[in-house]
């Protein structure tokens, strides 16, 4: 029997939808670190989307090759998303995880089982990466009673206390006395990294980390298949396993972070650390899995997260069955629609363009990527490999004008971030290689 409601009127919410009030309205509430993050020059403000496309107050259209931030991997409105969003909020939009509701359990036994067969995986569901890096880290600590956490150079994990203590990347540190006890290694980058292409010599760097900035002992390290913000920068192969090794004959775990490569985006499984065939001890995931919605999650070893059930950690708004809702019709959309050969297929299709480009055009230093995660690096030299960041600046405001939505990425802001959602389409390659070709002829 439905219950009478006291809300028994009508009303609706005013939004001022032109551009100078928005802008205005923005400057004044904002505060100075919510407002610091802005790309382009002139705001650019979106009004709607639908799958790989996006809409501006004034109507233009644009090819979104960012997914906001790898946020968006399904898609905008997509319909099974959506729906399970309205079936949801519909019946009850918050339960807090004091109180059993059957939507989270269900997710969390669907992410468990896309992890690797042979361990009995578990599941802590929160808002957002960066709050998920912070519990990796609690979790090491506590699991090992070890207290040296490794991370890569050229990293990013978030920009929380904890999180932005591991990013390898000075723009994303704040200049404060960050969480001690971190040590990082160089990276990998076959292209910038400072010992050129190969491995052994990026796992002696690793091998010379531990032994020289730690106690020896250490509690975890943290890997990103591919580098994110860093600019694109896939780990070679061989080196995930390689540290994997020297991390726990240290004592420590190993903590892969999925929050930008996971969810299906490098084309090869749902994700990225499959296919350097290791299986590590915690799994950090977020933003494609809500596809916008605030969503994320700790996947962990069931021995290695029963460290922390004497003591009580607990999210807000972690376990909702809202997020959890869309997050299970993200991972039933991948599979129904086959996104990750998708993002396979057309994403060899975009980086083969990208790839000519570099033929034409000798400002390009690099092209590389995995599935839909795609970068071009401009130089001013090639044998130098000096950032053209200023010509960076140049370009990503073209690629606006031709109807592209990126992002400039990079320790240096020299990089060229290709990001779309995975339901981009082979029709859409030829007007990317239209945009993007118009905005290196203008620069």
């Amino acid at each position: 029997m439905q219950h009478p409601s006291i809300y028994d009127r009508e009303f609706e919410l005013d939004v001022d939808w032109t551009t100078e009030a928005i802008v205005n309205r923005r400057e004044r509430f904002y505060s100075a670190s919510q407002r610091a993050f802005v790309p382009y020059k002139e705001p650019l403000i979106f009004k709607h989307g639908q799958d790989q496309y996006l809409w501006d107050e004034k109507g233009n259209k644009y090819l979104d090759c960012l997914s906001q931030n790898l946020t968006c991997s399904v898609g905008y409105n997509n319909p099974h998303v959506t729906q399970a969003v309205r079936d949801q909020v519909a019946k009850l939009q918050h339960c807090t995880t004091m109180f059993f509701h059957p939507i989270p359990a269900h997710l969390a036994e669907e992410l468990a089982a896309t992890m690797p067969a042979g361990e009995d995986w578990v599941v802590h569901f929160m808002n957002s990466g960066a709050e998920a890096i912070d519990m990796a880290l609690l979790l090491a600590r506590s699991y090992t009673g070890n207290n040296d956490i490794i991370s890569l150079a050229n990293s990013y994990h978030g920009a929380t206390f904890g999180a932005q203590s591991v990013t390898g990347i000075s723009g994303f540190r704040h200049n404060v006395m960050l969480m001690p006890g971190i040590q990082f290694t160089p990276v990998p980058d076959q292209y910038r990294g400072i010992h050129g292409e190969g491995v052994q010599s990026y796992l002696d760097d690793l091998d010379r980390t531990i032994h020289y900035g730690t106690s020896g002992k250490v509690a975890g390290m943290f890997i990103e298949p591919v580098q994110g913000y860093g600019g694109i920068v896939p780990i070679p192969e061989g080196y995930i396993s390689g540290a994997f090794e020297r991390v726990r004959a240290a004592g420590g775990v190993c903590i892969v972070d999925e929050v930008q490569a996971g969810i299906g985006r490098t084309g090869d499984h749902i994700w990225s650390f499959a296919r350097h065939n290791v299986v590590p001890d915690i799994v950090v995931i977020a933003k494609g899995i809500g596809n916008g919605i605030p969503l994320a999650a700790v996947i962990a070893r069931r021995e290695v997260a029963e460290t922390m059930a004497t003591k009580f950690y607990f999210h807000t708004y972690g376990a909702n069955p809202v997020a959890c809702a869309a997050g299970r019709a993200v991972l039933k959309t991948l599979e129904t629609y086959q996104l990750i050969d998708n993002a396979k297929k057309v994403g060899s299709a975009l980086l083969e363009v990208l790839q000519n480009l570099k033929d034409k055009y000798d400002i390009i230093g690099d092209v590389r990527g995995r599935g839909l995660m795609m970068a071009v690096e401009l130089v001013k030299n090639h044998e130098t490999k000096e950032p053209a960041t200023e010509e960076m600046a140049r370009l990503f405001e073209l690629t606006r004008q031709n109807g592209l939505v990126a992002s400039k990425s990079g320790a240096y802001r020299n990089v060229l971030r290709i990001c779309p959602p995975l339901c981009i389409q082979m029709e859409d390659v030829a007007f990317f290689e239209n945009a993007i070709n118009k905005s290196f002829e203008a620069l």
